[in-house]
């Protein structure tokens, strides 16, 4: 369903585990809260294109409702949140968008590069669902994961819907070959979540 290009490792599963479970859980929090970022960001700039903001008002309260969740289990196991990294992953996916695009081409690539990050999102969290030992949160994973899924056929299903099926196809393909070097380029331990 996902049709990433390049899978995440299993053994980064074990790397999660063998980590700090604070900063994983940091990490994650602070991703839920960009996502809702990103979607509020978007609905700002493209206020004009009624379905986007249809769309995307759900998935701003559903990932600000996943950053909530991260708080709690941190807090439930004792805890902090702490401070925010760089998100290199995200960073890099970002120089992917076209110079000089047009609005409705810049939009677009805007949905697609958050449909690839709830793709990402949803595969990791599927490893973590299926891998990990600890059962509370394997399970808080496997909620996550259906959620995320969710999220990335929202955002990919509105960017066909504005720039048509064939030419979003496209460059969703141009996309999914461009993380396989943002991917090779970041070291694991600064790719935790997506």
């Amino acid at each position: 369903m996902l049709h990433l290009k390049l899978p995440t490792e299993p053994q980064w599963v074990e790397m999660v585990e063998r980590g700090n479970l604070e900063e994983i859980l940091t990490d994650h929090a602070y991703c839920e809260q960009k996502a809702a970022s990103s979607c509020i960001s978007i609905i700002q700039s493209y206020p004009d294109f009624e379905k986007v903001v249809e769309v995307l008002t759900p998935v701003v309260i559903e990932e600000w409702q996943h950053f909530a969740r991260v708080h709690a289990e941190l807090k439930k196991r004792g805890l902090k949140l702490g401070m925010q990294r760089k998100d290199a992953y995200v960073n890099e996916l970002l120089k992917w968008k076209r110079k000089g695009a047009s609005r409705k081409e810049s939009l677009i690539d805007k949905l697609l590069i958050c449909a690839l990050i709830e793709a990402r999102s949803c595969e990791r969290f599927k490893l973590l669902w299926q891998g990990l030992k600890d059962e509370e949160l394997k399970s808080f994973y496997y909620d996550l994961m259906v959620s995320e899924a969710g999220h990335y056929v929202n955002f990919i299903e509105l960017a066909r819907e504005i720039g048509g099926r064939a030419q979003v196809d496209k460059r969703w393909q141009e996309l999914l070959y461009y993380e396989i070097d943002v991917l090779q380029k970041i070291p694991p331990t600064h790719n935790k979540i997506h």
